[in-house]
């Protein structure tokens, strides 16, 4: 049976959640539909998910359509928990991005689509909420046109909108509008329509473009634009239907190569790891040996499959299938079980920007927390914990305070341990302003090692992260410590990877390319250790030499205000250095976008409701990094790790753990 692994997806309140309620009770999953409001859906499971109304994690279900298993994956909508979905964008098929009738497109919605269009994941639109009043089908349209693409492909009309009772009439072969539209936007990438639509045929047969439509969809060149409601159940068959026709569907390869990526990992009852993992390739069963991050082997020891609306226990979980694996107790979300995906690396949204330090309420409580901490750290790496040695202080990045809040009830609800959050600080990153290069060689003072380490470290394009090279000579690599070059390649990325968490200024070091241009070892005497313990202290040397200049998060906001408010809007602005790029005037009302410093969108929300009668609209996403002018002083970070900068502490802190 073929699989359709698909994503969800929205700004936060579009309904989502209530579209997958309505998916699965119209495949026959549940006998009645399940409430956001009362805590009653199949998705929000968790306590907080319920008690708030919102999705907090990705959730797995399954259904069946024409003979089609379909994965459907429920994502968080509010952006403070844009790293959920982050996760699961590696792993699908194709993808629903919601839009709200009402609402039509936000600030989620347009850097949901980005990430869509960058991984080319084919994608329908189905706007919800056509029951609502205010709904506006052609307003709506406009919207995501201008906002998001203009290859879109309305489906069909809506009858009755803002009422109890609207329809969606989806169009056929008999609408010669819709097919004359329909062949005029596939011609545009279809040279054999094209010549068909010059040539005056205007008798394009229609079952030719449907098959056109579902090329292009698969291909993420166009987006079909379905309408309906959540709540009602309009507009859901035409969307169903759509799935298996428009969106591709694997069978996988059962007999490949094994390869699979880890997008979730949870706890069970008795504090059991449990990973999810999308099988691209192979199979994995019960009692199998998987290879894992920490380069160990690790044993199966239970699998569930997702079916049928919930996961059920089996023996082996095969290509195209999502399934929950036991037993791998040092798993990490992102890791590649078996053989890596070209497309399975990459990051597709801005980190967090936000830091902030969590405080137990007893003292006593320190050491629970931080296990505490540990385990949230593994179901959400980009919390980043981070501690503080020396003043025993405990870190946590973050995307808002509507995360911290989250967190907090958690560490309450589900250990036990009564937190206080001190105020968010923003997170700068630091990036190379040059070349530098370093290298220790063994038997040479001062390096203390049994290892030969030499690295250089270069700027690279901004937003492309980290990337490592290996340059040193075959013969130089100790292989019988790591068995394979290419274990040796990871072992080394990984480290570098963690050293480059603070930098110069103690913050994380991104948007480079390190090479390792030296190594050697001495057998048998060499070991792995020896080469993960001096490589931050060549590393640091070499980005000692290269320097490297701090950056700030800047956010793109859009603003709506009305017009008479444009000029004490703008002196706030200014106050809050923000830089307008365009305003346009709109009837009574102006629409101004640009950059604004991150540190400042909290102060400008809670300025602009008095600024504007309550009527101004405030959007914003982060954009980019961007070097912090020389004027201004450049902030620092206390380093919470061994502190390579200073060899002598390094030292220090590295034998006395030994």
């Amino acid at each position: 049976m073929h699989t359709l692994n698909l994503g969800i997806l929205a700004h936060v309140d579009a309904g989502k959640t209530s579209l997958t309620e309505r998916l699965l009770y119209a495949a026959g999953v549940i006998d009645a539909i399940g409430s956001v409001d009362d805590g009653s859906t199949q998705t929000d499971t968790l306590a907080l998910e319920r008690q708030r109304g919102i999705t907090i994690k990705s959730a797995v279900v399954s259904f069946e359509v024409n003979d089609i298993t379909v994965n459907l994956i429920d994502t968080p909508g509010h952006p403070d928990f844009i790293a959920e979905v982050e996760r699961v964008l590696s792993v699908l098929d194709g993808a629903v991005l919601v839009v709200s009738a009402v609402e039509r497109v936000q600030a989620q919605t347009r850097v949901l689509m980005r990430a869509l269009q960058r991984l080319r994941i084919p994608t329908l639109l189905f706007v919800n909420k056509i029951d609502r009043p205010g709904a506006d089908a052609a307003r709506v349209l406009d919207d995501i046109a201008q906002k998001l693409t203009p290859a879109i492909v309305p489906m069909g009309t809506v009858c009755g909108p803002g009422t109890h009772d609207p329809r969606f009439e989806p169009s056929g072969a008999t609408d010669v509008a819709f097919a004359s539209r329909l062949a005029e936007l596939l011609a545009d990438r279809d040279e054999r329509l094209l010549a068909a639509y010059l040539d005056g045929d205007a008798l394009i047969p229609y079952g030719r473009l449907r098959h056109a439509l579902a090329e292009q969809t698969s291909r993420a060149e166009v987006y079909p634009v379905f309408f309906g409601s959540a709540i009602t159940g309009a507009g859901i068959d035409a969307l169903v239907a759509a799935l298996t026709e428009l969106l591709p569907s694997t069978d996988g390869d059962a007999d490949g190569p094994l390869s699979g990526t880890v997008f979730k990992i949870e706890r069970g009852p008795a504090g059991e790891k449990i990973a999810y993992v999308r099988l691209f390739s192979g199979r994995i069963q019960t009692r199998d040996r998987l290879l894992v991050r920490s380069g160990q082997e690790r044993k199966v020891t239970a699998i569930h499959v997702v079916e049928r609306g919930a996961a059920a226990r089996r023996r082996v979980v095969t290509a195209g299938q999502i399934g929950k694996l036991w037993g791998l107790g040092d798993v990490q979300i992102g890791d590649v079980l078996g053989t890596a995906r070209a497309t399975s690396d990459g990051r597709h949204f801005a980190p967090p920007s936000l830091e902030a330090a969590v405080v137990p309420h007893r003292a006593s409580d320190r050491s629970r927390l931080y296990r505490a901490l540990t385990q949230l750290a593994e179901q959400d790496p980009l919390i980043n914990l981070r501690q503080d040695a020396t003043r025993q202080g405990l870190y946590v990045s973050l995307y808002g305070e509507v995360q911290k809040e989250v967190i907090q009830a958690t560490l309450a609800n589900e250990f036990g341990v009564e937190v206080e959050f001190q105020a968010s600080t923003t997170m700068y990153i630091e990036r190379p302003s040059g070349v530098g290069a370093a290298v220790e060689i063994l038997g040479r003072a001062p390096n203390p090692f049994c290892a030969t380490v030499g690295l250089r470290i270069e700027p690279a394009a901004p937003g492309s992260g980290v990337t490592f090279r290996l340059e040193a000579e075959l013969g130089t690599i100790p292989i019988f410590v790591y068995k394979a070059v290419d274990e040796f390649r990871q072992a080394m990325a990984a480290t570098i990877h963690t050293a480059l968490q603070q930098g110069l200024y103690g913050w994380r070091v991104t948007d480079c390319t390190v090479t390792m241009t030296d190594a050697g070892y001495i057998s048998p005497i060499s070991t792995a250790a020896d080469f993960r313990k001096l490589t931050p202290l060549v590393l640091m040397s070499a980005l000692e030499q290269a320097g490297s200049v701090v950056c700030e998060p800047l956010h793109h906001f859009r603003l709506e205000i009305p017009a008479d408010t444009f000029g004490a809007v703008m002196a706030i602005l200014a106050r809050q250095q923000a830089a307008p790029h365009t305003q346009a005037l709109r009837a009574a009302a102006y629409l101004l976008e640009g950059e604004i410093p991150a540190d400042r969108v909290h102060d400008l929300q809670r300025q602009l409701p008095g600024l504007t009668r309550g009527e101004g609209v405030l959007e914003s996403a982060f954009e980019r990094y961007e070097p912090i002018g020389s004027a201004s002083a450049v902030p620092t970070r206390p380093r919470t790790d061994d502190n390579p900068q200073n060899r002598d502490e390094y030292l220090l802190h590295v034998r006395r753990r030994v």
